[in-house]
């Protein structure tokens, strides 16, 4: 279990960051490293499997071990053995068998139980949170809404060096705080503390009011954008539209086919970065709270949005409320009515802006210079709101997220077929057959060899001598159990051979399907498949092929042996088998469907529970754990109930078949008893009685397990699915490989390029032609949703384009292969992705650099210095999605991956939007020195971003809009660029 939970984390963390690791070509280094995990994981299932085989040998062949030791310890004793003691012993062992074959899946089971509640246990023994970190007051009872007195905060308990130190900080009703700071200097985990989510060393915090938290990273359900926005609250209409409006959010909803109605994917996947942080904005102005805490929300959008959003928001909705929020942004400052500036864990400066504001350029960057850079233009004219107001969000016909489709109707004969053949061809399957034949023959053979040669009673002589009768009743035994053996051996094999297949298959799939496929799948559903299905398709349905082999012979041989004593018994056997099918076929059905329902309805329970542990701090700051909880509830009762149908309509099926089985054993015994004497062997018939003892189990369990095998095989069909994915083009080319220097210019021709998301979809790119110059700098700018993340998608063919085509170096990129294309170039995208592991396997994934050059990089990168304090220097813990770092030390980290690669293109996909200005300045200048040969393509909401680039590409709605040098664009007043610099300007020097 500790194995197969190592590997689904890996697997989740993979699909949360699916994107980053095509953008960056790294999804077959992880696909290794899951398929080496699995390679842990099947070593401890394929011991497990030859244990439990061991166990069912024994078990399998304990009525014969036992028949044999009884009956030779008899003729060892001098004990006469007579036929009606015979077959009274064999009627008993008879019975025992199906409980005592049945043993170790009980054990099994009993062993499986109690690790998964010692694993429940160990996670219910965790710390919960602090109940009494924060003292809540009631609303109106102080004067001020946020008191922290002598506060001293740490992530980890144990570390003698706490996270935030000495912090007192009051902040009254209705004031507006800013917090500012250099990156790790603890901006966040301040909102942290007070949101209660820092564990508490020592010191007050007391909080009068209801809060509401606007997190770093934006945090979207996977459900509509109204219920995102309302999050568990009654729709008022008027204050509905009024946040619309305040979070420029109504231009973009009239876009959508369908609206606030639009069923966002996982993670908000088919939005863009800004859409989902303006959600995230509207979710909080909804809740109409008295506290609000934004964690740095406007760096995720452009110029003119964010400082919509702040007017709006901050300025306006929330003007007689109290605000605090983190910036990096110091144009927003002079907003605040008291600034509070970090370093290094604790408050270094607090005052107002014309107090501090020679303090605050010092401590977060050269700001000044560059706010002076775009006032130096000389642009006074206020800024064309027309021009920004539409989205080009694509308008669908179809919600992107569907409902997981599921299989009606028999599983088909392909499916078994393809599962029997996947190992060797399906050459072990005539063995495995003929091994489970083999051995009821001997089975059987044995059991008829004593009934037939041990004497009726003590007064009639024995057929054979004693010796005769032990040793030919060994062998039949001993062959017997080397049959079963051989049989076990086999089925493990086949077992393990074909899961192995099945989940490589699978997985290579995935890893090859393009990012569509991950954009309209939740990824609790292909967990679903890596996890549930996968297991089934490891220990269940060899063990099941197993025991139904097992039973249809076993039945098949009890039948032939009855027969055998009388003919006419047959006549009872037909119409009893008629019926049976009847029941089976009226029943499978059913409990087919219950069994896929059963697999659909689990995939939102995964999905739900993981979205809800990615945004605990949102949840518990809006007091929602309640609302969640009871969902999580109800989607459990949802999965549960499937399974509860299932396993009632079982029971109806087993209690028809029990009381067909006694009266058929009932009609079979009358029948023989009738029968004249001397008719037929007493010793034959009596052994027929005794296999008829066990019929109605016999019967039972063949239909139980032919149902339960149908009911599994939908798992090997849900993988099967997934091996069926259309996939991304080819990773290589081998006829059109370009030249291992490619590109050596670097120059990007784009031709009349058009890109649409789906064939039923608009056009999102419009026929846009343009040249990035090789060994220049081009930024690339326009309104949130214009076409910028899809100009770089198409670039990295993460999306091919409808027409047109794209150059590099006069390469056609869509002729070459996708590693080809995406190993030559680097991005860092707006997201910044860490992944569990440590600081050398976050900045070399691929391991192909040096440890000297790994610091070089980070020393580039200014992290060096933060990662030598550390103890373990490059081996140190980065945690699941990177948590113990903050948002702009990992995008720090993304910088140094690229300085580490060194490109020929580059490309800035909003990459310093989570570090501060005076950070920002150091990575510009470093990819200036590091880059100065190099294209560099920079998507910025900072207009100080590019003001420096040789060229600057506008697109709005998908079109170009202008493009030419920025100063040039700058004195052109008219130029949509100009008004845009204005408004950072105009709002920068407020």
């Amino acid at each position: 279990m500790k194995s197969k939970d190592e590997r689904m984390k890996m697997t989740s963390e993979v699909l949360r960051n699916m994107r980053i690791l095509k953008l960056q070509s790294w999804e077959m280094k992880f696909l290794s490293r899951i398929l080496d995990l699995r390679k842990i994981e099947t070593g401890w299932l394929r011991k497990y499997a030859y244990a439990s085989s061991a166990v069912m040998v024994v078990f399998s062949g304990a009525r014969i071990f036992v028949s044999l030791a009884t009956f030779g310890s008899c003729i060892l004793l001098g004990i006469p053995l007579e036929s009606g003691k015979v077959l009274s012993a064999l009627a008993t062992f008879e019975i025992l068998q199906e409980p005592i074959y049945s043993l170790p899946d009980t054990i099994s089971m009993f062993v499986q139980t109690k690790v998964s509640l010692d694993r429940i246990s160990t996670f219910l023994s965790q710390d919960d949170l602090q109940p009494d970190v924060i003292e809540k007051l009631p609303t109106g009872s102080s004067s001020a809404a946020i008191e922290i007195t002598d506060g001293n905060f740490s992530w980890d308990v144990s570390s003698p060096q706490p996270t935030l130190k000495d912090i007192n900080l009051r902040v009254l009703h209705g004031m507006r705080i800013a917090i500012c700071g250099t990156v790790g200097s603890g901006k966040s985990t301040l909102l942290s503390c007070i949101l209660g989510e820092v564990p508490k060393i020592s010191g007050t915090v007391r909080l009068c009011g209801r809060k509401a938290y606007v997190a770093q990273s934006p945090w979207i359900q996977n459900g509509m954008i109204e219920d995102n926005i309302l999050f568990g609250k009654e729709m008022e209409k008027t204050r509905y539209n009024m946040v619309l409006e305040a979070c420029s959010l109504k231009k973009d909803l009239e876009i959508l086919a369908f609206g606030d109605q639009t069923v966002i994917g996982e993670r908000g996947i088919n939005l863009s970065g800004g859409q989902k942080q303006r959600i995230q904005i509207a979710r909080a102005l909804y809740q109409e709270a008295d506290i609000y805490l934004f964690d740095d929300p406007f760096s995720a959008v452009d110029a003119h949005t964010g400082t919509h959003l702040f007017n709006e928001c901050v300025l306006g909705l929330l003007e007689s409320k109290t605000v605090i929020f983190v910036t990096h942004q110091v144009e927003f400052l002079p907003a605040a009515d008291l600034i509070v500036v970090m370093k290094d864990g604790s408050i270094a400066q607090v005052g107002k802006y014309k107090d501090i504001s020679k303090s605050v350029a010092t401590l977060v960057g050269e700001s000044s210079s560059n706010l002076n850079a775009t006032t130096t233009f000389n642009v006074t004219d206020s800024p064309n709101e027309q021009d920004y107001k539409k989205d080009d969000t694509a308008e669908t016909n179809g919600q992107l997220v569907q409902e997981e489709e599921r299989e009606r109707g028999r599983v088909g004969l392909s499916i078994y077929w393809k599962y029997l053949t996947t190992a060797y061809g399906g050459l072990l399957v005539p063995f495995i057959l003929l091994a489970q034949v083999l051995f009821q023959l001997l089975s059987i053979g044995g059991d008829y060899w004593i009934a037939w040669a041990t004497p009726v009673s003590t007064d009639t002589a024995p057929i054979v001598q004693s010796f005769t009768l032990i040793i030919v009743y060994s062998a039949l035994s001993i062959a017997s159990s080397i049959c079963i053996l051989a049989r076990v051996l086999l089925l493990v094999e086949a077992g393990y051979k074909t899961a192995n297949t099945f989940f490589n298959r699978m997985h290579l799939c995935l890893f090859r399907a393009p990012m569509s496929f991950f954009d309209s799948t939740p990824s609790g559903r292909i967990l679903n498949r890596a996890s549930a299905d996968q297991s089934a398709v490891d220990l269940s349905i060899p063990s099941l092929i197993g025991q139904s082999a097992f039973a249809v012979m076993y039945l098949l041989g009890t039948i032939v042996l009855m027969s055998q004593v009388a003919w006419q018994v047959f006549l009872i056997f037909i119409p009893v088998t008629t019926i049976c099918i009847w029941l089976q076929q009226y029943y499978i059905p059913s409990a087919r469907e219950l069994t896929r329902l059963f697999g659909v309805c689990k995939a939102p329970v995964i999905q739900h529970f993981s979205e809800t542990l990615s945004g605990l701090s949102t949840i518990r700051s809006f007091e929602q754990e309640d609302r969640f909880c009871q969902t999580s509830m109800k989607l459990i009762d949802d999965h549960s109930r499937p399974m509860f149908h299932a396993a009632a309509a079982m029971e109806w099926l087993r209690i028809r078949l029990d009381t067909l089985s006694l009266v058929t054993f009932a009609l079979s015994l009358v029948f023989l008893i009738s029968l004249p004497e001397g008719k037929i062997n007493p010793s034959i018939a009596g052994l027929a009685v005794t296999y008829g003892l066990s019929l109605n189990a016999i019967q039972a369990m063949v239909v139980w397990n032919l149902s339960l095998m149908e009911n599994k095989m939908i798992s090997v069909e849900r993988i099967l699915q997934y091996t069926a994915i259309p996939s991304e083009p080819p990773l290589l080319v081998q006829s059109n490989r370009p030249e291992s220097r490619w590109p050596t210019n670097g120059e990007v021709s784009i031709h009349n390029l058009q890109v649409r998301y789906a064939p039923q979809m608009p056009l999102v790119l419009q026929g846009l032609t343009c040249t990035f110059f090789g060994g220049k700098k081009t930024g690339i700018v326009g309104r949130t949703g214009s076409g910028k993340s899809t100009l770089i998608q198409t670039l990295f063919r993460i999306v091919d384009p409808t027409g047109g085509q794209i150059l590099i170096d006069n390469v056609d990129i869509s002729t070459i292969g996708l590693h080809d294309l995406r190993s030559r170039l680097s991005i860092i995208p707006q997201d910044p992705t860490m992944f569990e592991g440590t600081i050398r396997s976050n900045m070399d994934p691929l391991e192909e650099y040096t440890d000297e050059q790994i610091w070089e990089a980070l020393d580039k990168c200014h992290l060096g210095d933060e990662v030598r304090k550390k103890a373990d220097k490059l081996e140190s813990a980065v945690a699941e999605n990177g948590e113990n770092w903050s948002v702009g030390q990992r995008q720090l980290v993304c910088h140094g991956r690229v300085l580490l690669k060194k490109s020929k293109i580059l490309v800035l996909d909003e990459a310093t939007s989570s570090v501060d200005t005076a950070t920002d300045n150091l990575i510009q200048q470093a990819l200036r020195l590091h880059f100065s040969d190099s294209t560099v393509i920079t998507v910025a909401h900072r207009i100080t971003s590019v003001l420096d680039s040789n060229m600057v590409l506008l697109l709005d709605q998908g079109l170009m809009k202008e493009y030419d040098n920025p100063k040039k664009l700058v004195e052109d007043k008219s130029s949509a660029f100009a008004k845009l610099v204005a408004e950072y300007s105009m709002r920068s020097t407020k």
